[in-house]
């Protein structure tokens, strides 16, 4: 019975195994079957890639055509990248398939570009194979851009105040070593353009800047624009350049004296205003203190005529208490007599003298 029982478990035992490998066989031929075409094309190009690679980069959602791509790219221009740092990059959010095409230019170029930059330079937001292709041929940047001015140029003064207009060309080549981390082509264009006005307003005449616009190209190169940025100029060539028109804005300086004069103008008109209403105001003050000195002189005339008036009462009470003769009487009729014979010769005599 027993014997019986531990056969009928071993025939058991036997079919599970066999379904198990038949299952497992099963398994593996539909991953032979989907990885089979990526891993011949990869075994034919000589970028062999294992079945378990391939099936490593399903699992952790890697597209393996794509890393197998790339790899045959890079084989086939003599270069060569582990997957797993391809795998890392796409991972971390990277365009591996530009980053190969940017290692493969760089490489025929004789540029020399290591994977890792190239990824540091694409995880960066920077598009690395137009950073190689811009390295190779260098790109020309117009100066002011194409949002910066509403006419396109450069507005610039001499120093004898003549305004010109400019427009440059700025031709630069992506330096791959500082284009992580350095400034982009605004800056190469704003520094342009501060260099370019500078120079034309250290220039003594706008004529000189017309004759040799090329001294001005060259003070502007050779002031380091390019340092912190990930490029490197090239040439800096002045495209156009004019004078601003023929109108009195072109001549910023005849237009500053201008206003300067009419401001002055108007300071010498408010002081003269200011001296006219002060001489008004000391005329009327004047006038006052007369007005003042006559009041006082037609006072003191009153008081006069009052102290006369009381004379013939002084003389009468003089009489009745015996202090004054008939004789000193007749004799200070005498010499007011004589007194106004005398004003009447010269001319003058108390009427006059009131008027």
């Amino acid at each position: 019975m027993n014997y019986i029982t531990l056969a009928a478990a071993a025939q058991n035992l036997k079919v599970g195994v066999g379904i198990v490998l038949l299952i497992f066989l099963i398994v593996i031929i539909g991953v032979v079957l989907k990885f089979a075409g990526v891993w011949v094309r990869a075994f034919m190009a000589g970028a062999g890639v294992s079945l378990f690679q391939l099936v490593r980069m399903t699992l952790i959602r890697i597209p393996p055509l794509l890393i197998v791509d790339a790899r045959i790219s890079l084989i086939k221009a003599g270069l060569s990248v582990p997957v797993n740092d391809m795998e890392s990059h796409y991972l971390a959010g990277g365009d591996v398939t530009n980053v190969a095409r940017a290692l493969i230019a760089a490489d025929k170029a004789n540029i020399e570009l290591s994977f890792e930059r190239a990824q540091a330079i694409d995880l960066a937001g920077r598009d690395v194979e137009e950073a190689v292709r811009t390295s190779v041929q260098p790109k020309v940047i117009n100066c002011p851009g194409e949002n910066q001015s509403n006419t396109g140029m450069l507005d610039a003064v001499a120093k004898d105040g003549i305004r010109l207009l400019v427009k440059a060309r700025v031709t630069v080549r992506a330096n791959l070593e500082r284009l992580v981390g350095g400034a982009g082509e605004e800056t190469i264009i704003a520094r342009v353009g501060q260099g370019i006005v500078s120079a034309i307003g250290s220039a003594p005449s706008y004529k000189d800047v017309l004759e040799n616009p090329d001294k001005i190209s060259l003070k502007v190169l050779n002031s380091g624009l390019d340092s912190q940025t990930g490029f490197e100029i090239v040439s800096i060539d002045i495209a156009d350049i004019s004078v601003a028109g023929v109108s009195a804005v072109s001549n910023v300086g005849a237009q500053l004296e201008t206003e300067r004069a009419e401001a002055d103008k108007k300071m010498r008109q408010a002081e003269a205003e200011g001296r006219r209403a002060m001489a008004v105001a000391f005329e009327q003050e004047m006038r006052a203190r007369v007005q003042e000195m006559r009041a006082k002189v037609q006072e003191m005339q009153a008081k006069v005529t009052e102290a006369k008036a009381e004379v013939p009462k002084a003389i009468a009470d003089a009489f009745r208490k015996g202090n004054l003769g008939i004789m000193d009487y007749y004799r200070l009729n005498n010499i007011e007599s004589d007194t106004e014979m005398r004003k009447s010769i010269a001319g003058t005599d108390d009427n006059q003298e009131d008027n």
